[in-house]
């Protein structure tokens, strides 16, 4: 009798997640600049100023909670994107008040398994901080980031309508052992 032995995963590139500095806002809108990374997140990259915003805030959640959402750096040290958890916020749609994880990845990255390892990394840290539980909301189209979460062992738990996506987005879910 033989059993099934299940498929090795391929093994994942080294990655490094930093606190994002000042400079990484002009980093994350050359590396975002790109339609084709930007297809499920409203389609354009942001004006420079929007980075600015959202790495003083994500500096500010790693002061306040321990984890924000981290330049991603590759081998080299190039910023690839940023992969992380935030809370949700309490004045918008969808998960309210919980903490989701998220990657946005470079282009040039993707299929190579940058993602998947920075998420690893992030719940790590999540879980040392004491979160119970993760979401992770994503556009029902993008195969690409249902199968991160898949690979992160998150199940679907239910959608929530986005005005602004013009979809149900799916929320998936992760509880984490202590």
């Amino acid at each position: 009798m033989s059993s099934v032995s299940p498929v090795p995963e391929k093994s994942l590139p080294a990655v490094r997640l930093r606190v994002p500095t000042e400079e990484d806002a002009y980093a994350w809108h050359r590396v975002f600049d790109d339609p084709d990374v930007m297809e499920f997140h409203g389609g354009a990259s942001a004006e420079v100023s929007v980075y600015e915003e959202l790495t003083a805030r994500q500096r500010k959640h790693d002061a306040e909670h321990g984890f924000c959402l981290w330049t991603m750096l590759d081998e080299d040290g190039e910023v690839i994107g940023f992969t992380g958890a935030q809370p949700w916020p309490l004045d918008d749609w969808g998960p309210v008040g919980e903490i989701e994880i998220g990657w946005r990845l470079d282009r040039a990255r993707w299929g190579r398994g940058y993602a998947t390892a920075a998420a690893r990394a992030t719940l790590d840290r999540v879980r040392a901080a004491g979160i119970s539980h993760v979401v992770a909301m994503i556009h029902p189209d993008n195969a690409r980031s249902v199968a991160v979460a898949e690979r992160l062992g998150m199940t679907l738990s239910r959608t929530y309508p986005s005005r602004k996506l013009g979809v149900d987005a799916l929320c998936f879910r992760l509880e984490l052992a202590g």
